[in-house]
């Protein structure tokens, strides 16, 4: 059975050993959508070199750029970096192509900054290595573009802002393997390390292209480095791919995709010599709660990713099975879906009532279970006879009094790593202890209350970061 491409986040780590570079097939890239069919770039290699070159491409391909392996006349943008405009025309002029006003000869700053905006931005002074009129100045030189000025970057995914736009996504997918990797050997320290280097890697609004641009970037340990070095040089990580191709990494991947089944049981099936889903169903001695059963039965379901407009289908089934017992109740979207995330592994609502008794409270969730158990049969009669018309979701309810809304609210937004910096901030930096129910001061020994997530925020003394700035 094919492994689902889950992705958790996790990572490894070790001294970085130089090793051959793999050329020919294995440098071959799949195919990219291109989204800017007027622009044809060509990326210089001289004084670049092919490994970084090709690196290069690979990016730009990621962000939908067409990037032409050869040059001709169809070429647009030529990008080269650390040379003057007229060393790319000398270079011209031996390759016989002609530079007409409408071909844009660019430093390298230019296509970082469009890989960055995810859009080519519009080429002033600092980018262009020549004048578009090239018949003007004979001899152009480079002019210098300033470096670029970054505000000192936190150590806390609550004082960054992280929205979906990753320009870093070849090193980041690459710590989310070797972290999860970790988290499959119950090693916390070395899975923190590299959770908090993809985070802040996501939040930068640069693509890394050389390790003199990691400088002064918090969370990015020595074999944290180790990798990203490695991949500008090598275009891969061998760790990564060792992992990858680790048969106890696969097998509690496929084990953990299964509802209900965690590190433990994972373990465990493990050391029994299991390495399919189909032999584990089939042993008749192993013994499954109810979530893996549920797992097991509506594993293609529940693997599958789940898209905004299911998510939004499943929000009025839960707002109308809610308002049946409790009318006045709200019901709130939140994970990945309240960030801005077009698709997801399950949906949670938060719900919670201004009127509502304890008893309300304690009593919605298991009436909510209740309607929607007898409905299940239902259909299951229904489906007996035409086929099954249905698709299993996980769907996570949590109900919250109402005064305590805007912590739940907080908590279950997301993402885990913007809330563990969230509380590691709260703890370290302010002596207050955060959860999804409360805020306590230990200095002033009080719970300070609050109405909305702006007034949590306001009391741990951050700036505000709306939910689609915290995909940490």
């Amino acid at each position: 059975m094919p492994l689902p491409t889950n992705p958790l986040q996790m990572v490894h780590l070790g001294p970085r050993k130089k090793r051959p570079r793999q050329m020919g097939a294995s440098m071959v890239c799949p195919p990219h959508d291109i989204k800017f069919q007027d622009l044809a770039l060509y990326i210089l290699e001289k004084k670049m070199g092919t490994t970084r070159r090709a690196f290069l491409m690979e990016l730009a391909r990621r962000k939908g750029f067409r990037v032409e392996d050869e040059l001709s006349d169809s070429i647009t943008h030529i990008v080269a970096e650390n040379n003057s405009g007229s060393e790319v025309l000398e270079w011209l002029q031996g390759q016989n192509l002609k530079a007409s006003s409408q071909l844009e000869l660019l430093d390298v700053s230019w296509l970082i900054e469009s890989m960055a905006a995810g859009r080519p931005v519009e080429t002033t002074g600092k980018h262009q290595l020549v004048k578009r009129d090239y018949s003007a100045s004979p001899n152009p030189e480079l002019q210098k573009t300033p470096p670029l000025v970054i505000k000192k970057i936190s150590q806390y995914a609550c004082q960054r802002r992280t929205t979906l736009n990753n320009c870093n996504q070849i090193f980041t997918d690459a710590f989310e393997v070797l972290a999860e990797n970790y988290e499959f050997r119950e090693n916390e320290v070395f899975c923190l390390a590299f959770m908090r280097a993809a985070s802040v890697l996501k939040s930068l609004p640069f693509t890394i292209i050389s390790m003199k641009d990691t400088e002064g970037i918090p969370c990015l340990e020595d074999k944290v480095k180790c990798v990203i070095e490695e991949i500008i040089e090598d275009g891969e990580s061998s760790e990564v791919k060792a992992v990858l191709n680790d048969e106890r990494y696969q097998s509690f991947k496929l084990f953990t995709s299964v509802f209900g089944v965690g590190l433990k049981t994972s373990e465990k099936w493990f050391r029994m010599g299991y390495r399919t889903l189909n032999k584990i169903k089939l042993d008749k001695t192993l013994k499954f709660t109810p979530m893996q059963k549920a797992g097991f039965l509506y594993y293609e379901d529940l693997v599958s990713c789940v898209t905004r407009a299911e998510a939004e289908a499943v929000c009025m089934l839960v707002k109308e099975a809610v308002w049946a017992f409790l009318p006045e109740a709200f019901v709130t979207m939140t994970g990945g879906f309240r960030r801005g995330k077009k698709i997801g592994h399950d949906v949670d609502f938060l719900i919670t009532s201004p009127g509502s008794t304890d008893e309300d409270e304690e009593q919605l969730l298991p009436k909510v279970i209740n309607l929607w158990e007898r409905k299940r049969v239902d259909s299951g009669k229904c489906s007996q006879q035409e086929g099954k018309t249905w698709k299993a979701i996980r769907v996570d309810l949590v109900m919250c009094p109402y005064e305590r809304r805007a912590f739940a609210l907080l908590g279950w937004t997301g993402s885990r790593q913007f809330e563990r910096d969230l509380r590691r901030y709260a703890t370290h930096e302010r002596k207050m202890i955060l959860d999804n129910h409360a805020l306590y001061d230990k200095t002033k020994k009080i719970f300070l209350k609050a109405e909305s997530e702006e007034e949590i925020f306001a009391h741990l003394g951050l700036d505000y970061i709306e939910p689609w700035e915290r995909n940490a």
